[in-house]
């Protein structure tokens, strides 16, 4: 398979400075693509002056993540892509395991790797762990990952599995998937797209996967930190949309209002902690949710919905009443 690793950028060369030089390094199988979302810093002039052999492909504006990466896809020739941010570390033979578990299993469509803690390397990390699960109310969370809580890396998710969705800090997808999904969800702009296209992906019959012998370490909030409230306002917003497209009409209409009353409790949680911009991030995010339910419900796929897409029932309840910390500890309750 001809793969591109495909790095989205908006004002980062000192990112890229520090972490491209490893990716070319450790990459020979692979195109290395920078898609530029109209960096106004000297991203672009550093490119061409130290790594003329990185194709570069110019997004005309800052189109965030998701049409970000539609757009300047659409200009990478390759069967599978590899997204990749570019505050990620990658090790030597990071690609092997990957694409040696595509060769040998067909049904695969999504892969992610371990993401480890860059600045705390023996820990996983935020973004995506060892991948990516929701509860029954669609609130994700990650094997080595619940809300806050990091898990340190034993061993403990050493095989390869199944998973509901793969991070979008390195995701690598097949070019026909993508395109057959119609990629990102561009009204997302950042932010859990990458849980959406899963979504779908399972609702078409795909597989995702997490192969463990390929890790990568991930700076993270290099863009938003994971406690900035814009953040919040996406990641809030983001998952009523997804659960809007991607669940059974009625089972959507349940769980919605059962998000909306918990996200309220969170709200008043921000407020106890003095959080108030958090607390109105929320608020902004039901509102923008509410102008545009009919848009989301139009794009309701008539495909079969997938009925097991949740791990658990309610991952805030285990976690904040049970005080589970481990995903290993959330599968013996």
């Amino acid at each position: 398979m001809k793969l591109a690793v495909v790095i989205l950028n908006w004002n980062g060369q000192t990112l890229l400075e520090r972490y491209l030089p490893v990716v070319l390094e450790h990459s020979k199988e692979a195109k290395i693509v920078v898609a530029d979302n109209a960096s106004t810093d000297d991203s672009i002039a550093y490119l061409q002056e130290n790594h003329p052999e990185v194709e570069i492909v110019h997004n005309p504006e800052n189109w965030g993540f998701a049409k970000g990466y539609n757009e300047a896809l659409k200009s990478v020739d390759a069967d599978l892509y590899c997204l990749l941010n570019s505050d990620v570390e990658v090790t030597p033979g990071w690609l092997e395991p990957v694409l040696a578990f595509f060769k040998e299993h067909k049904d695969a469509a999504i892969i992610q790797p371990k993401i480890r803690d860059l600045l705390k390397r023996d820990y996983f990390e935020y973004a995506g762990a060892a991948g990516g699960f929701l509860d029954q109310l669609g609130y994700p969370f990650c094997r080595g990952r619940i809300f806050q809580a990091l898990e340190k890396d034993e061993g403990q998710y050493n095989e390869a599995s199944e998973i509901f969705w793969a991070t979008g800090a390195c995701m690598f997808i097949k070019r026909q998937v993508f395109e057959e999904l119609g990629g990102f969800d561009e009204d997302y702009f950042a932010h859990q797209e990458e849980v959406d296209l899963c979504w779908r992906a399972h609702n078409k019959g795909y597989k995702v996967f997490y192969v463990p012998g390929s890790h990568v370490y991930h700076l993270g909030g290099s863009t938003l930190s994971n406690m900035n409230p814009k953040k919040t306002y996406l990641n809030f917003r983001n998952s009523l949309f997804s659960i809007t497209k991607n669940l059974p009409g009625r089972v959507a209409v349940t769980i919605i209002f059962c998000r909306l009353f918990l996200d309220g409790v969170a709200a008043l949680r921000f407020i106890f902690q003095l959080k108030l911009k958090h607390c109105f991030a929320i608020l902004r995010a039901h509102l923008s949710f509410y102008r545009q339910f009919r848009i989301m419900f139009r794009k309701r796929e008539k495909s079969e919905f997938v009925s097991k897409y949740y791990e658990t029932k309610s991952i805030v309840w285990s976690h904040y009443v049970n005080h589970i910390r481990k995903f290993s500890d959330l599968v013996k309750h």
